[in-house]
């Protein structure tokens, strides 16, 4: 009998392709999601790439309430915990680092009680990073990023603490289930649903021409499969218990993305802004005109990148090219119209 993995937050751009490439390798999958009415829109994008058959089951639990995490985990083999609870930032850093750190200790005490063979859990490369990006160095996963540090955006704050504290946790159980953690890039990569875009909203602005020039920032882009990919591996490998990983890929500046998209993509992409805008701009805008852009000035000349032998000598891993993964981004918005293209 095919083994059962629950995955939280199935209604997630990471999540969802976890779902598929679970049911793509002959598992069972249980999703989570926060309302029960979010079901079919889960069964909806999964079927765009898989026939979900009846493996496909989904049980409401919220990240934030007790209520229905024994029933989650109860019956199943493995638990990719891949939701994190989103905030409002504008109230202040708790809350999200509250969500998302008592939102990962629920599912690790629900899975350690049901005796769940391994927990994964995705945090994020910025929990592994110096606190400034303008460092020029290469870094691995024997970093924390210091959670202290007050110039942290909440976002890297809340992901790094989270980790702590799942770590935390598993140093003071003694039981059959393990832990590994997953620390993906900036992820990018076609999408299964127009409602759950993630970081691909980038791509759509790039598109639509409504991103007049490229801030002076890079991403280690990594694409969504490979992150569904790697977080399968680390689940059953031996060698991934009690261990971290990172999933990190080429480093890419806006700039290089948009010429990358106009290569791939010819006239659809001719909207792609080449033009780097001075970091002045950037910051006036933060200040004065967007405060989205607020968490990005930190990025700004950004040289740090992440190593990710450990993920290719342990799990085998081998993340794509980044221009293929942001031309199969790209192609993915226009047909599901979530990008405007053209002159």
């Amino acid at each position: 009998m095919a083994q059962t993995v629950l995955v939280t937050g199935g209604t997630g751009y990471v999540a969802g392709w976890c779902v598929a490439e679970l049911l793509r390798r002959g598992y069972r999958v249980r999703s989570t999601v926060r309302d029960g009415s979010r079901g079919a829109t889960v069964r909806r994008a999964v079927s765009s790439v898989v026939d979900p058959t009846d493996r496909l089951s989904l049980v409401v639990a919220d990240l934030t309430a007790d209520d229905g995490w024994d029933a989650a985990v109860d019956g199943v083999d493995f638990v990719l915990h891949v939701a994190s609870p989103l905030g409002d930032t504008a109230r202040g850093a708790d809350d999200l680092i509250v969500p998302a750190r008592d939102g990962a200790l629920r599912v690790l005490r629900a899975a350690a009680d049901a005796g769940v063979q391994r927990v994964v859990l995705t945090s994020a490369a910025n929990a592994a990073s110096p606190s400034s990006y303008g460092d020029d160095s290469v870094t691995d996963e024997t970093l924390w990023t210091d959670p202290d540090d007050p110039t942290l955006i909440p976002y890297r704050r809340a992901k790094t603490i989270a980790e702590k504290a799942a770590w935390d946790f598993m140093a003071d159980h003694d039981g059959p289930t393990t832990l590994t953690t997953i620390l993906p890039g900036a992820v990018f990569g076609p999408i299964l649903d127009v409602g759950h875009l993630g970081t691909t909203r980038i791509i759509a602005r790039m598109l639509d021409g409504s991103m007049r020039g490229a801030p002076r920032i890079a991403f280690e882009i990594v694409d969504v499969r490979d992150i569904a990919d790697i977080h399968i591996r680390a689940m059953t490998a031996p060698a991934a218990a009690g261990e971290r990983f990172l999933a990190t890929g080429e480093l890419v500046s806006m700039r290089e993305m948009a010429r990358a998209l106009r290569a791939g993509l010819g006239p659809a992409a001719d909207k792609a802004p080449t033009r780097e805008l001075p970091d002045v701009a950037v910051r006036f805008a933060a200040r004065f005109l967007d405060p989205s852009l607020r968490e990005i000035v930190p990025a700004l000349g950004r040289r740090n990148r992440h190593r990710t032998d450990k993920a290719r000598r342990l799990l085998g891993w081998q993340p794509r090219p980044a221009a293929e993964t942001l031309v199969d981004c790209a192609r993915s918005l226009i047909e599901a119209k979530a990008a405007q293209v053209g002159p």
